[in-house]
Protein backbone atom coordinates (compact mmCIF):
# COMPACT_ATOMS: atom_id res chain seq x y z
CA UNK A 1 0.00 0.00 0.00
CA UNK A 2 1.75 3.23 -1.27
CA UNK A 3 1.09 6.19 1.81
CA UNK A 4 1.60 9.89 0.85
CA UNK A 5 1.47 12.37 4.41
CA UNK A 6 2.49 16.10 3.97
CA UNK A 7 2.52 18.56 7.05
CA UNK A 8 3.26 22.08 5.87
CA UNK A 9 3.09 25.28 7.87
CA UNK A 10 3.65 29.02 6.52
CA UNK A 11 5.87 31.29 8.96
CA UNK A 12 6.45 35.13 8.75
CA UNK A 13 9.85 34.52 8.49
CA UNK A 14 12.74 34.62 5.75
CA UNK A 15 13.70 30.96 4.66
CA UNK A 16 17.11 31.75 5.90
CA UNK A 17 15.78 31.77 9.30
CA UNK A 18 13.93 28.60 8.85
CA UNK A 19 17.02 26.98 7.08
CA UNK A 20 19.31 27.86 10.42
CA UNK A 21 16.38 25.34 12.54
CA UNK A 22 16.74 22.20 9.80
CA UNK A 23 21.03 23.10 10.20
CA UNK A 24 20.58 22.20 14.26
CA UNK A 25 18.31 19.10 13.73
CA UNK A 26 20.01 16.02 15.34
CA UNK A 27 22.72 18.17 16.79
CA UNK A 28 23.69 19.06 20.57
CA UNK A 29 21.58 22.50 19.66
CA UNK A 30 18.37 20.93 18.29
CA UNK A 31 16.38 24.07 17.73
CA UNK A 32 13.56 22.07 15.49
CA UNK A 33 13.01 18.89 16.69
CA UNK A 34 10.56 18.52 19.88
CA UNK A 35 13.27 17.35 22.51
CA UNK A 36 11.77 16.71 25.68
CA UNK A 37 8.14 15.80 24.29
CA UNK A 38 9.37 12.76 21.82
CA UNK A 39 12.46 9.84 21.76
CA UNK A 40 15.67 12.46 20.63
CA UNK A 41 16.62 11.91 17.08
CA UNK A 42 20.18 11.41 16.49
CA UNK A 43 22.59 10.06 14.16
CA UNK A 44 25.96 8.29 14.13
CA UNK A 45 27.80 11.76 12.34
CA UNK A 46 26.57 15.40 11.94
CA UNK A 47 23.91 16.00 9.69
CA UNK A 48 24.87 15.05 6.16
CA UNK A 49 24.39 12.57 3.78
CA UNK A 50 25.24 8.69 4.40
CA UNK A 51 24.88 9.80 8.51
CA UNK A 52 22.82 6.97 10.13
CA UNK A 53 20.29 7.20 12.82
CA UNK A 54 16.77 7.59 13.44
CA UNK A 55 14.94 8.24 16.56
CA UNK A 56 12.62 5.79 18.14
CA UNK A 57 11.66 2.61 16.46
CA UNK A 58 12.31 4.73 13.61
CA UNK A 59 15.40 3.96 12.03
CA UNK A 60 16.58 6.32 8.48
CA UNK A 61 19.62 7.33 6.43
CA UNK A 62 20.25 10.60 5.07
CA UNK A 63 19.97 10.49 1.28
CA UNK A 64 19.68 14.25 0.80
CA UNK A 65 20.90 17.70 2.65
CA UNK A 66 20.54 20.76 0.89
CA UNK A 67 21.97 22.94 4.11
CA UNK A 68 19.56 25.49 5.12
CA UNK A 69 16.66 24.03 2.76
CA UNK A 70 15.97 20.46 2.60
CA UNK A 71 16.84 17.32 4.08
CA UNK A 72 15.79 14.04 2.83
CA UNK A 73 15.85 10.44 4.67
CA UNK A 74 15.46 7.06 3.44
CA UNK A 75 13.63 4.47 6.03
CA UNK A 76 15.93 1.71 7.34
CA UNK A 77 13.54 0.29 10.15
CA UNK A 78 11.05 -0.67 10.96
CA UNK A 79 10.09 -3.36 8.72
CA UNK A 80 7.75 -3.63 6.32
CA UNK A 81 8.20 0.31 5.84
CA UNK A 82 9.89 1.24 2.52
CA UNK A 83 10.75 5.11 1.54
CA UNK A 84 11.15 7.71 3.17
CA UNK A 85 10.33 11.18 4.64
CA UNK A 86 11.92 14.34 4.75
CA UNK A 87 11.70 18.22 5.69
CA UNK A 88 11.85 21.22 2.94
CA UNK A 89 12.01 24.50 2.81
CA UNK A 90 9.82 27.18 0.38
CA UNK A 91 10.00 31.30 -0.30
CA UNK A 92 7.04 32.07 -0.54
CA UNK A 93 7.57 36.09 -0.68
CA UNK A 94 6.93 39.04 1.06
CA UNK A 95 8.64 37.72 4.49
CA UNK A 96 6.86 34.19 4.26
CA UNK A 97 8.32 30.87 4.62
CA UNK A 98 6.86 27.52 3.95
CA UNK A 99 8.01 24.48 5.99
CA UNK A 100 7.28 20.89 4.39
CA UNK A 101 7.81 17.72 5.73
CA UNK A 102 6.54 14.94 3.70
CA UNK A 103 6.28 11.33 3.93
CA UNK A 104 6.33 8.46 0.99
CA UNK A 105 6.33 5.21 1.47
CA UNK A 106 5.12 1.48 0.27
CA UNK A 107 4.14 -0.27 3.98
CA UNK A 108 3.77 -3.99 3.57
CA UNK A 109 3.33 -7.02 6.09
CA UNK A 110 2.89 -6.27 9.36
CA UNK A 111 3.24 -2.53 8.56
CA UNK A 112 0.17 -2.43 6.91
CA UNK A 113 -1.75 -2.39 10.54
CA UNK A 114 1.20 -0.40 12.67
CA UNK A 115 1.13 2.39 10.43
CA UNK A 116 -2.91 3.66 10.56
CA UNK A 117 -3.51 2.04 14.22
CA UNK A 118 0.00 3.47 15.97
CA UNK A 119 2.62 5.13 13.78
CA UNK A 120 0.38 7.56 12.01
CA UNK A 121 -1.27 8.99 14.46
CA UNK A 122 2.00 9.33 16.63
CA UNK A 123 3.95 10.47 13.74
CA UNK A 124 1.46 13.05 12.62
CA UNK A 125 1.37 14.27 16.20
CA UNK A 126 5.48 14.85 16.33
CA UNK A 127 5.52 16.24 13.23
CA UNK A 128 2.96 18.59 14.32
CA UNK A 129 4.78 19.36 17.86
CA UNK A 130 7.89 20.19 15.26
CA UNK A 131 6.26 22.46 13.58
CA UNK A 132 5.26 24.33 16.59
CA UNK A 133 8.69 24.14 17.84
CA UNK A 134 10.17 26.17 14.73
CA UNK A 135 7.04 28.61 15.65
CA UNK A 136 8.98 29.02 19.15
CA UNK A 137 12.25 29.64 18.10
CA UNK A 138 11.09 32.21 15.63
CA UNK A 139 9.30 34.15 18.60
CA UNK A 140 6.08 33.73 16.79
CA UNK A 141 2.60 32.79 18.67
CA UNK A 142 2.92 29.10 18.78
CA UNK A 143 -0.07 26.87 16.26
CA UNK A 144 -0.52 24.26 18.82
CA UNK A 145 -2.25 21.15 18.00
CA UNK A 146 -3.63 19.09 20.91
CA UNK A 147 -2.82 15.42 21.09
CA UNK A 148 -5.06 13.04 20.48
CA UNK A 149 -6.89 10.91 23.14
CA UNK A 150 -5.50 7.95 20.56
CA UNK A 151 -1.92 9.83 20.65
CA UNK A 152 -2.03 10.05 24.63
CA UNK A 153 -3.13 6.20 25.13
CA UNK A 154 -0.13 5.20 22.73
CA UNK A 155 2.37 7.36 24.35
CA UNK A 156 1.22 5.74 27.32
CA UNK A 157 1.22 2.50 26.14
CA UNK A 158 4.84 2.85 24.70
CA UNK A 159 6.29 4.21 27.73
CA UNK A 160 4.98 2.08 30.35
CA UNK A 161 2.49 4.25 32.05
CA UNK A 162 5.26 7.07 32.46
CA UNK A 163 4.29 9.04 29.24
CA UNK A 164 4.61 12.91 30.29
CA UNK A 165 2.21 15.74 28.85
CA UNK A 166 2.29 17.42 26.46
CA UNK A 167 5.57 19.54 26.77
CA UNK A 168 5.24 22.43 23.99
CA UNK A 169 3.40 25.58 25.24
CA UNK A 170 -0.18 25.79 24.83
Amino acid sequence: MRVVNIHERVYRAEPDALGALLGTLASRGDRLWPVGAWPKMAFDRPLQVGATGGHGPIGYRVEAYRPGRSVWFAFLRPAGFAGGHGLEIEALGEGRTLLRHRLEMTISGVARLSWPLAFRPLHDALVEDALTRAEIELDLPPTVRRWSPRVRVLRWIVSGGSARPQALAG
